[in-house]
């Protein structure tokens, strides 16, 4: 999910003694603290908003990483190496995700990072990694630019970063997805368009609004709201007008929920239409008016109904964690899990050692790895993304959301 437009990147005189610091120290020898045993530490690093409105869905990204890493070390996935993480606050905020990557980059015992949820976040830590060869892993950033490039939408694409990868799908695939389900299923043909002005947002409203006039529908008109703002009513009033039979907003849900909220009280009874930015609970709960038939795309296909994911559902419940693992859980396990077997990759090709250049063979790894996941089958294309094109369109019904489509997306 998340995203912003894509911001300059800063390389920063300290990008070289970043680099130096993160990975010249580092030998076969020394490498990470004992762990007793004679284990090796290997930390992997999580990036998320674990406070503020998002906090819902960092906290269960922070959770799933945690159980990744206690799941290897039961195992012993890899022999001699102990896995640690350790999790840092971005509040959904970027400046706050770059300062923390120039943290975890600091580490030398970090091989790898999960995170962050929001592109926008993301946009400003891909740089300070790249410096240093370390791999980050997002189980939620969408914007399709962060592994794309610039040009993507002219059919211009370069990766950007090597050491990017992604077990979330983009927003290529989402907008489409959603824009087909509205005009297609639904029966929708004159929608409304909302943004929130973020990169996330912004990006899939434009990519859904692109889709649904192809198909012959019509945006009969658009505006956008302001990121922690409550007052929406000229938006809701001007949706109102409109005479569209839908809206779709592309944003999150505490600005999504009030937004829903606020176009019912006009009396126009069209339904909301969002991405998995708006797909969680605190969506429904942000509205006092009833939202029932209100729709979000997200990522995959609902993670109760997988087999694949009856271990991990079971060993969550059984790890104690307060906090839910949200929408991403499934997919920020596999990203650690895929930083694991990168590690064991690496480790196994050094004779059972951690190597001084680590970083940069587990980057190298990453590109390679292939395991059924919690998700899915969990593997990398050429660009870092996520080779699974699934996705699953949930419906508000009696105040819950319940999936009521699931497919691959195949264009």
């Amino acid at each position: 999910m998340r995203h912003r437009s894509l911001l300059v990147l800063t390389t920063v005189i300290t990008t070289g003694a970043l680099t130096l610091t993160a990975c010249g120290s580092r030998d076969e020898a020394k490498t990470g603290d004992n762990a007793g045993g004679g284990k090796t530490v290997v930390v992997i690093g999580v990036d998320a908003p674990l406070t503020g409105s998002l906090s819902a869905l960092g906290q269960g990204i922070k959770n799933s990483v945690d159980l990744a890493a206690k799941t290897a070390n039961k195992n012993n996935e890899v022999p001699g190496v102990e896995f640690k993480v350790e999790a840092l606050d971005d509040q959904a905020v970027p400046a706050s995700g770059q300062a923390n990557a120039t943290k975890l980059v600091g580490n030398k015992d970090v091989l790898g990072v999960v995170g962050p949820l929001n592109s926008g976040v993301a946009q400003q830590m891909q740089g300070v990694f790249a410096s240093a060869n370390l791999a980050q892993v997002s189980p939620a950033n969408t914007n399709p630019s962060l592994s794309q490039g610039d040009n993507w939408g002219k059919g211009e694409f370069k990766r950007p970063f090597k050491t990017y990868f992604r077990t979330a799908a983009t927003d290529v695939v989402q907008g489409k997805f959603a824009a087909q389900y509205l005009f297609k299923d639904a029966g929708k043909k004159k929608v409304f368009v909302v943004d929130d002005k973020q990169t996330y947002g912004a990006g899939l409203a434009g990519i859904f609004s692109e889709e649904f006039k192809k198909l012959g529908g019509e945006v009969v008109g658009t505006d956008h709201v302001t990121v922690k703002e409550t007052d929406f009513s000229s938006t809701a009033d001007k949706v109102k007008s409109s005479g569209a039979d839908s809206v779709y907003f592309g944003g999150q849900y505490p600005e999504g929920g009030l937004l829903s909220d606020q176009i019912k009280k006009t009396g126009a009874a069209i339904p909301l239409f969002g991405g998995d930015g708006i797909y969680d609970p605190a969506f429904i709960s942000a509205s006092a008016e009833a939202n029932d038939g209100d729709l979000a795309t997200s990522i995959g296909a609902p993670v109760e109904k997988l087999d694949t994911a009856k271990k991990f559902i079971e060993d969550y419940k059984a790890g104690g964690y307060k906090d839910p693992y949200a929408a991403y859980g499934g997919y920020s396990y596999d990203a650690g899990w895929a930083i694991v077997q990168a590690v064991k990759a690496v480790v196994a090709a050094n004779g059972g050692k951690v190597p001084a250049d680590a970083r940069a063979k587990v980057v190298e790894a990453l590109g390679k790895v292939s395991f059924d996941g919690v998700t899915g089958k969990v593997s990398f294309d050429e660009f870092g993304d996520t080779t699974n094109k699934q996705l699953t369109v949930y419906k508000v019904e009696g105040g819950k959301w319940v999936d009521v489509k699931s497919d691959t997306f195949n264009q």
